[in-house]
């Protein structure tokens, strides 16, 4: 294939390629357009018929007593469990059951106060007529995922989220690539609007995530902050050779001026040191030295919010403060050691 006839690929990086690499990368970017064009369709549908579906999906899962169970075959069952992980995570109590499996005795973990959410892009596979009659039987609410408004599993449905028809990515149009990527994004779209409509917050988000980076980001600054004796403190007046020992002693590379009342009013960094290096540098007071009015964070910031301030500021260490007064510090290599970054 000619560079030039290579969309997507500037000239330069075609060049210094294979021709083998060329189509990958052309296979890879013909996959991306199709796929993004499912989602583009699904996000214009949710703005005209698909919507009071979807708002009708949404209520009766929020008004569940019990669970939402979701369920599914083949590649629809592999986003199935995906979608129930969210649903889990972000408030909203799921679990998978997998569809043939459901008639071999899982329809016992099925209860009248949960709501059953089934995904088939065809709307037609045999193995959901065993959980469709039991849903039925016991008055179990059925939100159908599917492509097809008149196949047996959305005429069964409560509420049918019928998904705009699609090209996959697949050139023969057979893979399940676009569909499931338009059904892991509508799984995703109900679960955000039912953690926003549930007002679930980042500390509700902190109990369900305790573990990794991600349990670590949602860790306080006062899990982790350094405070009593070991924050770096000094007052207005001191001779900077007093305040360069206090630094070298507690090792943050800063010591923190307060004023009269106790409030933090500057900060003496390394970096003030090399701005201010002069022969009778150690002779004058901290407050010729010092950076006013520093950067302070609230002993309830998340850390994960501390190490963006961190990051954005440039900086390697914060001032913990309650009502002004330093109550802590807390250090970049604290936040790592934790594993948030």
């Amino acid at each position: 294939m000619p560079l030039s006839k290579t969309p997507g690929l500037p000239t330069k990086t075609t060049a210094a390629m294979s021709d083998q690499a060329i189509e990958a990368i052309a296979s890879a970017l013909r996959t991306l357009e199709a796929e993004a064009s499912g989602v583009t369709a699904l996000a214009t549908a949710l703005q005209s018929d698909l919507g009071p579906a979807f708002v009708a999906a949404a209520d009766l899962i929020l008004k569940a007593r019990g669970r939402l169970i979701i369920t599914g075959l083949g590649k629809s069952g592999h986003i199935g469990r995906k979608i129930a992980a969210t649903f889990a995570s972000t408030g909203t109590p799921a679990f998978f059951v997998h569809a043939a499996e459901a008639s071999h005795g899982d329809l016992g973990m099925i209860t009248p106060d949960d709501v059953i959410m089934a995904l088939s892009w065809s709307g037609e596979q045999p193995e959901m007529k065993n959980l469709i009659t039991y849903a039925k039987r016991f008055r179990i609410g059925v939100v159908a995922i599917t492509s097809e408004a008149t196949s047996t599993l959305a005429e069964a449905a409560d509420v049918a989220l019928t998904l705009p028809k699609a090209r996959e990515a697949c050139p023969h149009n057979l893979a399940p690539t676009t569909s499931s990527l338009m059904m892991l994004a509508m799984g995703d779209a109900l679960a955000i609007a039912l953690l926003e409509g549930r007002g679930f917050t980042s500390v509700d988000f902190s109990v369900l995530h305790p573990g990794g980076k991600l349990g670590a980001m949602l860790k306080y600054t006062r899990d982790l902050m350094h405070s009593g004796d070991a924050v770096p403190l000094k007052p207005l007046g001191t001779k900077m050779s007093d305040a360069l020992v206090e630094m070298s002693s507690k090792g943050f590379g800063c010591v923190g001026i307060t004023d009269g009342n106790g409030h933090v009013v500057g900060i003496v960094t390394d970096g003030d040191l090399r701005r201010h290096m002069r022969a009778d540098l150690m002779t004058v007071s901290v407050d010729e030295v010092m950076t006013r009015n520093p950067k302070t964070i609230s002993r309830d910031l998340l850390a994960g919010e501390a190490l963006e301030i961190l990051n954005s500021s440039k900086i390697t260490a914060l001032l913990v403060t309650d009502a002004r007064k330093p109550v802590g510090i807390v250090h970049l290599h604290d936040l790592l050691r934790a594993g948030v970054a």
